[in-house]
């Protein structure tokens, strides 16, 4: 997920915010530090993308995000390599090369009955959608909410600093890791093992952050109820 539109003005968190308002990166460094710390699983089979589908399926609202290689070369892209869904108590991170790609999860990416909110979804709808061509009800980008009430940032991190009044950290080195090799969390290697932790972590956030930032807003009135 591009952070890139986070780079405001002073503000206040924990309040409605004022009209064109935005907050400095100092600001954020503040905060308290906001990071999921519940069940994480990493779907690396069909079967078990499965099981993750079903458990999900029973989910009003789907905090959703995905990752995807870094290119360096000019006119070459990549596609997601990761699918991000965070419910209530358990988020999956789904490799999609490894566990039956994007069509495993058409039941909840199709059904217009589960919100799966974030920031920037179009994009990443329309690159899963290059891998399998789906219909994609119920998607909904939180900052084009934001944007009405006057919040000149629409970045996640800016966001959740904004309205849930954490800070979320965000390393540059895992944004822009080689997110198509498998997780290195049993390597020998002390350093590669902490860095796929690191990945998890961070693929993880990204769909709790989406997944809080949405249900605060819904409960203030900034968007409709999902229903």
């Amino acid at each position: 997920m591009d952070e890139s539109a986070d780079s405001p003005e002073e503000g206040k968190t924990g309040q409605q915010p004022a009209r064109g308002l935005r907050f400095t990166d100092d600001l954020i460094a503040t905060l308290p530090v906001g990071q999921w710390d519940g069940y994480t699983e990493v779907i690396e089979s069909e079967q078990d993308a499965e099981r993750a589908v079903k458990h999900l399926s029973k989910e009003r609202v789907l905090g959703f995000d995905t990752e995807t290689r870094p290119s360096h070369t000019r006119g070459v892209t990549y596609l997601p390599s990761i699918l991000q869904l965070a419910g209530a108590e358990k988020i999956f991170i789904f490799r999609l090369d490894e566990c039956g790609g994007v069509p495993v999860m058409f039941p909840l990416l199709c059904d217009p009955r589960k919100a799966k909110v974030g920031v920037a979804v179009r994009d990443d709808v329309r690159h899963l959608q290059e891998r399998a061509p789906f219909d994609a009800p119920g998607f909904i980008d939180v900052s084009d909410f934001t944007k009405r009430a006057g919040v000149i940032n629409t970045g996640l991190r800016a966001l959740a600093a904004i309205y849930l009044g954490l800070q979320m950290k965000k390393s540059k080195s895992v944004q822009c890791s080689h997110w198509e090799l498998p997780f290195a969390v049993n390597s020998k290697n002390k350093k590669d093992a902490e860095f796929a932790r690191k990945q998890i972590v961070y693929a993880a956030n990204d769909a709790w952050f989406s997944r809080e930032l949405f249900l605060k807003l819904e409960k203030d009135g900034i968007i409709p109820r999902f229903e």
